[in-house]
Formats: structure tokens, C-alpha cells, sequence
């Protein structure tokens, strides 16, 4: 497979790394936002998470919240961001979470569409009915 994060994983390729385990790695991203800028990687491949075993799961969400901690203890941060892109928004193909630390006027931000989508009380039963809730 030609992935670099399986090669990072296997040790082909050199990263930072802030912790790994049997399950997950963290290291920093080599183009950070804002220092202290990590990645959180399942050491298994994988693109969504909808394929990941909750068990990963809980452990990257788990690592999350320390890094968090971490960050706010060492930057002063006014604040941080947990993000992932899946499908075709994922530019690795190996699935992985970004944390980092955000600061006012530090240039991240989420535009708001130029389109109204519609958001509606049918569209949320819909999706609690998928749920199965």
C-alpha cells in the first residue's frame, strides 16, 4: 500500500512522534496550522470513520481530550480545534484527527455557504429515525 501514514506507522517514515500504542499514533503534522498542531492516526488503514472499530475510536477521543489539555497548559490558546475530513475531503486516504491550538485572528475559519440548505424539523426526525432512536 502506498500510504504515508501506514509507511510512518511501519517506520519507513520519520515523524515526530507524541505517542503511539497499539492501537493509535499521534505526531506532529508537518505543515501545522499553529504550533502544537498534532495528528491522531489509527495504526490500522483506514479511510471513514464509519470503518473503524469503536474500540480505535475511544482511544483516538481519549487521546484528544489529553492533547487538548496539553495544549491549553502549554500555548494559553483562546481556544482549539478537533477536526477530520472523510471521503474524498480525506487528502491522505488513511483516516486521522487534527488538534491544534487556535488563537483570535490566527486566520481558520468556517465560511457559511453561499446556498441556503434547508434545515427542518422533517430532516431531523428523519435522521433521529435513522438513528433508530
Amino acid at each position: 500500500m502506498d500510504c504515508i501514514f501506514c509507511k510512518i506507522v511501519e517506520g519507513e517514515i520519520p515523524c515526530n512522534l507524541v505517542y503511539q500504542d497499539e492501537l493509535i499514533m499521534c505526531f506532529l503534522d508537518i505543515y501545522p496550522f499553529n504550533e502544537g498542531h498534532v495528528l491522531i492516526i489509527p495504526k490500522t488503514h483506514y479511510l471513514d470513520t464509519d470503518e473503524i472499530p469503536n474500540e480505535t475510536l475511544l482511544a483516538m477521543m481519549s487521546l484528544s481530550k489529553k492533547i487538548v489539555k496539553i495544549i491549553k497548559e502549554k500555548y494559553s490558546p483562546d481556544g482549539y480545534s478537533i477536526m477530520q475530513n472523510g471521503g474524498e475531503f480525506n487528502d491522505i486516504g488513511h483516516y486521522h484527527m487534527h488538534v491544534f491550538p487556535r488563537y483570535k485572528g490566527d486566520g481558520f475559519g468556517w465560511t457559511i455557504p453561499d446556498t441556503n440548505h434547508k434545515v427542518s424539523q422533517g430532516i431531523s426526525n428523519e435522521l433521529r429515525e435513522m438513528l433508530n432512536f
